[in-house]
């Protein structure tokens, strides 16, 4: 499934769609809890029986005092003998009731909270894995709605609209084996009044699916454009931009009233209409049962038993009990809508196809033994190996030098539109090798790739002579360390973020690694040093600082390979000069790849790469490259600009 799909889907697909999303929530629950579930249905259903066998003991508990009263058959001390007995029966039958509602509740409760958790890691875990197409094509705050107005969704079925439609469900199907049991001609009387409810349920149900339906998705659009508008927040306030930003929450916070007004409507209406029907159907069972009780017409029915007041009575209660449980089962209708449509988003988001990584080549630490053979050691100051895998089952070593060849590489992030056209580069190792060119060139593009970010169309890029797909991407990537134009730093201490980079390095480690970059001396500054909390990505720190510690992050992985985006574009001047001499003692023997806008710090570069439209119009050292006197001659002179 295309990630730009997410959140696309007919109405008919939907309905079709519904009762597959059921069974898929169903199985995850029970694969959760495959013995609380069960023992938890089975106790709400007991519990339910018990709920509607009463009118059974009222219906005997009525015909002995109707024989007493009426005919004198019994005495009274007869009648209590014959009337306790029930009523105990009784009573502890409704203990065993609340015994059971209780161990349900508390049952459900553990189901739904495992549940919840169970789903949320799996959803947080499949997002790891996904490519960074999906993320480009799906707004951030839209994906944060799955996590909490779609997930909400689904608690509030799973902890109470399931267990009580199953409540309601066995409830009904008890009163009606009973009413059976007792007079068949009014259990008819009462179904026809039941088919209403149900083409009234379907009827409104139906509108209201539809529009909880959009509900969830203008309340995903809703989080998703507060998302944005928070990050941006400082544009917003620089280009007065505030009345523009209220208009648009306006419009987008109308269509969401709008389409909650509808489905609140129809789902609200739904409940006066079930319980006046109900209504209704009592007054005609009782005015059908006093015809019937004073005609003297007889009664069909399984137990053979003539129609009477001892049965009218408990028949009436049944009657009440019976469509108030129907109006309790209808009412649970909209949480199931409501959790389809959560579910829907939900399950199609976890079925968005992961990244490929068919790679078998892993890298690896080796040392010489004793006979010279090489073996694998987790010391970090060890040489890189590319362990290739081979047909026999065994494993060759290949030296990681870093050199990294591109050839003939095709590739478009939209079908039809390309962005990169017959790139060819080759990085010798130890190389630096830069690329320049207008913002859209391709550049960044070209190190995506290096990454598997993406998949090329054409062509073939090549590490130490290895197909990078032969590779598998958490080796790739722990290769080539990253430091982006953008910042991202975390919720946690400085000396947390840094660590980021390699998670078993050492506080040493980390403080070596800033010391290297130049970020040592203003992390001293700070309140609290390495520890010093950092929150909403480093707010309480410069542009500048922020990005020495990114450039920190990389400096403590280690990557045999670097990728610098713009890695200096947020640092002044001055610091520029003290990063670059701590830069220049991290690429040393590295592979480096440089993408800048300021031309003064890729001078020494060996190769520079001038691109144009999504190709190489120009490449040499900075000095032949002045000689030529061609696009980077003009950009250097300044005779045009960057942009």
């Amino acid at each position: 499934m295309k990630s730009k799909e997410v959140g696309s889907m007919s109405n008919k697909t939907k309905k079709q769609a519904n009762p597959r999303i059921l069974r898929r929530l169903l199985k995850d629950l029970f694969r959760g809890a495959p013995i609380l579930l069960p023992l938890v249905f089975i106790s709400t259903i007991l519990s339910s029986v018990i709920t509607a066998l009463p009118a059974i003991f009222q219906q005997k508990i009525l015909a002995v005092l109707t024989d007493f009263l009426a005919t004198g058959n019994r005495s009274w001390d007869q009648a209590k003998e014959a009337i306790f007995p029930l009523l105990a029966v009784l009573v502890a039958l409704y203990l065993l009731s609340v015994i059971l509602i209780t161990f349900q509740t508390q049952a459900m409760n553990l189901v739904t909270q495992h549940f919840l958790h169970s789903l949320r890691q799996r959803m947080f875990n499949h997002m790891q894995d996904l490519p960074l197409s999906f993320f480009d094509q799906n707004k951030h705050g839209d994906i944060m709605s799955y996590y909490t107005n779609d997930v909400q969704t689904l608690r509030m079925l799973v902890s109470g609209g399931l267990p009580s439609m199953v409540r309601a469900g066995a409830i009904v199907l008890t009163l009606f084996a009973i009413m059976i049991y007792y007079s068949l001609p009014m259990t008819l009387l009462v179904s026809i009044g039941v088919g209403v409810m149900f083409l009234v349920t379907r009827k409104v149900a139906g509108g209201s699916a539809r529009f909880f339906r959009e509900k969830q998705k203008k309340l995903g659009d809703i989080e998703g454009f507060l998302q944005e508008y928070m990050t941006g927040q400082k544009v917003v306030k620089v280009f007065n931009h505030e009345d523009q930003a209220i208009q648009k929450m306006e419009e987008k916070n109308q269509a969401l009233f709008e389409v909650s007004s509808k489905a609140n409507g129809y789902a609200n209406a739904l409940g006066p209409i079930i319980m006046n029907i109900g209504n209704v159907m009592y007054v005609l069972a009782a005015m059908v049962g006093g015809v019937y009780l004073l005609s003297g017409l007889p009664n069909i029915s399984i137990s053979g038993m003539a129609f009477s007041l001892s049965i009218l009575i408990p028949f009436l209660n049944m009657t009440k009990q019976f469509t108030g449980n129907i109006n309790q089962f209808s009412q649970q209708i909209n949480s199931v809508v409501m959790a389809m449509a959560g579910a829907d988003r939900i399950y199609r988001f976890l079925d968005q196809e992961e990244e490929i990584d068919e790679g078998q080549i892993r890298l690896v630490h080796c040392r010489e033994d004793a006979q010279g053979r090489l073996e694998e050691s987790p010391n970090r100051d060890l040489a890189w190996y590319w362990k290739i895998p081979q047909a026999d089952g065994s494993f060759s070593y290949k030296p990681m030098r870093g050199d990294m060849r591109m050839e003939g590489v095709d590739f478009s992030y939209v079908p039809g539109e390309p962005v990169l056209h017959d790139i060819t580069v080759y990085a010798e190792p130890g190389q630096q090798v830069a690329f320049v060119g207008q913002t859209g060139a391709g550049k960044t593009t070209i190190t995506n790739l290096m990454n598997r970010f993406y998949e090329i169309e054409g062509g073939k890029i090549l590490y130490d002579g290895i197909d990078i797909r032969e590779i598998r991407k958490e080796d790739l990537r722990r290769s080539l360390g990253l430091v982006l134009q953008a910042t991202n730093l975390f919720t946690g201490t400085v000396m947390e973020n840094i660590r980021y980079g390699r998670l078993d390095a050492t506080d040493e480690d980390c403080i070596e690694a800033a010391k290297i970059t130049g970020a040592h001396s203003f992390i001293a500054r700070l309140p609290e040093g390495y520890q010093t909390q950092l929150t909403a990505n480093g707010a309480n720190l410069s542009q500048g600082q922020r990005q020495l510690l990114s450039i920190s992050r990389a400096a403590v992985a280690g990557a045999p390979a670097l990728v610098l985006d713009e890695a200096t574009s947020s640092i002044d001047t001055h610091t520029e000069q003290m990063v670059l001499e701590g830069m220049a003692r991290l690429m040393e023997g590295r592979t480096v790849f440089v993408i800048a806008h300021r031309l003064s710090t890729i001078e020494n570069s060996d190769v520079i790469m001038v691109m144009d439209q999504g190709r190489i119009i120009e490449r040499g050292s900075h000095e032949d490259l002045l000689k030529e006197e061609g696009v980077y001659y003009q950009l250097y002179t300044g005779a045009f600009e960057m942009e």
